[in-house]
């Protein structure tokens, strides 16, 4: 069975009269056949949800179609938008929930739209493959963006101009906002709230929703392996062989007499195999590797440092918080239920 559902505005039965009783910025979320319904519901649930707290000073939330309806969405529903994207023009925040797909075409005419509306001072928000549309406008080249992690290597092929950072959760630079993966849009919205309104109501919204008030932007997304490694590569077998004996001393020498090549040369080589240098290479290996540890059972940190490479807890501390935006303890809290 279709379910025929109508998009409405902050849940009431007249979108005009609340939008009257409201003084805040326009928040206008883009809808599209084959809508990404979690990160349009968390747009309208952050932006959209009557909240009587805080008075007339709230944003005011409609969504604007940018294909002729009805329009579908993830999870069988079909919907009827109230408006059109004649409404764009008037947003002062546009948030584009999710995208189509990495390979889907943005139209020419709305990223001519969005353009125009970044040039009056309207901030453009983007939730996972969202970015691509923002992407599209050319208005990301030279700059810092995110996107979910396995986005992150098309979006760079795609366009690359744009700095892809695929390891934060949310990036803000010149009104241009994009977030990691779903759920890291709701951080980065947080973060708006935070900006327009305060931590105090930021907060309160977070309470609302039950998540965690403030998450920064650089905290890593927990992804698996990053950093895409050519098997067929002569450098191959060192990786493995890295791998499996984290605990030694691999300098650069003894990693190139291994190869049986010169300092210079390997160097050179196992960045085409790797994708790194040598030791940021190395320190991420290592930092993968506790991460397993630390879900995995009660070993102290200067143990799981040890057992990795890293020598000093205080070492493993300064590389896991650098590498992944929090310290080893709170990830083990985090993540233990991955024991095995």
């Amino acid at each position: 069975m279709t379910l025929y559902v109508k998009i409405m505005t902050n849940l009431t039965p007249s979108p005009s009269e609340a939008s009257a009783s409201l003084k805040g910025p326009l928040v206008v979320a883009l809808v599209y056949d084959g809508l990404c319904t979690f990160e349009f519901g968390i747009t309208a649930e952050i932006f959209g949800l009557a909240r009587p707290e805080f008075g007339s000073n709230w944003y005011r939330f409609q969504s604007a179609a940018i294909d002729e309806g009805p329009l579908r969405a993830h999870g069988g529903l079909t919907f009827t938008p109230e408006h059109g994207p004649d409404l764009i023009d008037a947003a002062d925040i546009i948030v584009v929930p999710g995208w189509k797909g990495a390979d889907c075409a943005v139209p020419l005419p709305l990223a001519e739209r969005l353009r125009r509306a970044h040039e009056r001072g309207a901030r453009l928000v983007s939730i996972c493959s969202g970015a691509f549309v923002l992407a599209a406008t050319g208005l990301l080249d030279g700059k810092s963006a995110t996107t979910h992690w396995r986005y992150a290597e098309k979006l760079r092929a795609k366009h690359p101009a744009i700095a892809v950072d695929e390891a934060s959760l949310y990036r803000l630079e010149d009104r241009i906002c994009t977030s990691a993966g779903s759920a890291a849009g709701i951080d980065l919205m947080l973060e708006l709230i935070r900006q327009d309104y305060g931590a105090e109501k930021a907060n309160s919204v977070a309470r609302r929703l039950v998540v965690a008030a403030h998450r920064n932007g650089d905290q890593a997304q927990f992804l698996e392996r990053p950093v895409a490694q050519r098997p067929g590569h002569e450098i191959a077998p060192l990786l493995d062989q890295v791998k499996t004996r984290l605990s030694e001393d691999w300098t650069i020498g003894r990693m190139a007499d291994a190869c049986r090549m010169s300092a210079r040369t390997f160097q050179r080589r196992f960045a085409e195999a790797a994708g790194l240098a040598p030791g940021d290479w190395l320190v991420q290996e290592r930092v993968e590797a506790a991460k397993l540890l630390l879900s995995q059972g009660q070993e102290d940190i200067e143990g799981v440092a040890a057992r990795v490479g890293f020598g000093s807890a205080h070492a493993l501390r300064h590389h896991f918080r650098r590498k992944v935006g929090i310290r080893p303890t709170d990830y083990r809290a985090q993540f233990r239920y991955r024991t095995a």
